[in-house]
């Protein structure tokens, strides 16, 4: 079986992340595949050091007329028997022939973009019920889950970011944008005395969230930490992992924090939402309720039990459905099925 990859994404991201190691992990699984990027060195030299060696094309706007040219091209001489394209411009390029198109989704896209796949994939089982109820046919609509990295890690040194050894420390991590609510958790800390905040990512609001941090009075508090890839090192450090999201389709970061044995606290937004039993493998919190947040961080600060019990049960819903083996079991099984 011979699968070609198609993925047009931004430089940093979920999805992005998880073509990644996907593409990996279905190499070491023995798969016949081809690898289309959007031009990017360092995801180039990501997949290159596992022994894939991707394409990088343009994938520009409507003008771009080179990426489909050269994309058909690619499927041509590689006589793939399906196509997976990942998200809109990817999908929405790749031209027509004698294989399967399946379109892989991670939100709740326009299915303007799909109309010419055979089948659709949504990485929560929320997202394949949303392509169903927008008239996408049943039995060509599939759950296939994300996996995350358990590699473990020594932990950072707390002194490198200023951090007291003693204090409470939180993590979270993404992009820094209105959906993440970043702005919610920073209001939750200014609840939470001692605690400091380690916030891996970037985005647009930064500079925003740095001066809320200085109106609050947490500045002093919190570390800006940037795009990080040891993130495995920065959750062996913390003792608790919030998850703020207004909007989070999946929530892969819970998952990577149930990996690492990370005690979780997240909104109930649709992803973690779908995640997380309450009081079992990880804390609830409605959404843009920062009171709530805070009272729920003191809770799971203060009892070592329930923080145990929190994150034992997630690392057990991670072995459960989202190791790199159970989930490339599910793509192998899903690529027999819809080539039968």
């Amino acid at each position: 079986m011979k699968v070609l990859q198609a993925m047009a994404g931004a430089e940093y991201g979920g999805a992005e992340a998880f073509f990644t190691r996907l593409a990996i992990a279905l190499r070491r699984a023995g798969l016949d595949q081809r690898v289309v990027i959007r031009a990017d060195k360092n995801r180039a030299a990501l997949l290159e050091a596992a022994g894939v060696m991707p394409l990088q094309l343009p994938f520009g706007g409507m003008l771009d007329w080179r990426t489909p040219l050269a994309l058909k091209r690619e499927i041509k001489a590689f006589k793939p028997d399906i196509v997976l394209t990942w998200m809109n411009r990817a999908t929405s390029k790749c031209p027509k022939g004698d294989f399967v198109h399946a379109g892989r989704l991670g939100g709740y896209y326009d299915l303007k973009y799909y109309r010419s796949c055979d089948h659709l994939i949504g990485n929560t089982e929320d997202i394949v019920e949303y392509l169903v109820s927008n008239g996408w046919p049943e039995g060509r609509a599939h759950y296939l889950p994300n996996f995350v990295s358990e590699e473990r890690s020594a932990p950072h040194p707390r002194s490198k970011f200023f951090t007291p050894d003693r204090a409470p420390l939180l993590l979270a991590m993404g992009r820094m944008h209105e959906n993440k609510a970043f702005d919610i958790l920073l209001q939750a800390l200014a609840r939470v005395p001692n605690a400091y905040l380690w916030l891996a990512g970037d985005g647009p609001l930064k500079k925003d969230l740095e001066a809320m941090a200085e109106k609050l009075a947490v500045k002093s508090r919190v570390r800006f930490l940037g795009w990080r890839e040891d993130t495995a090192a920065l959750f062996a450090a913390c003792d608790l992992f919030i998850c703020p999201s207004r909007h989070e389709p999946l929530g892969n970061v819970v998952v990577e924090a149930w990996a690492q044995g990370v005690p979780v606290i997240a909104t109930d937004s649709l992803g973690p939402g779908t995640l997380i039993k309450h009081m079992e493998n990880g804390i609830l919190t409605p959404v843009d309720d920062a009171p709530t947040m805070a009272r729920a961080i003191k809770h799971v600060l203060a009892d070592e039990g329930l923080s145990d019990h929190i994150a034992r049960a997630g690392r057990a819903a991670y072995e459960k459905n989202f190791t790199e083996s159970a989930v490339i079991e599910k793509y192998m099984d899903f690529f027999k099925r819809i080539t039968a």
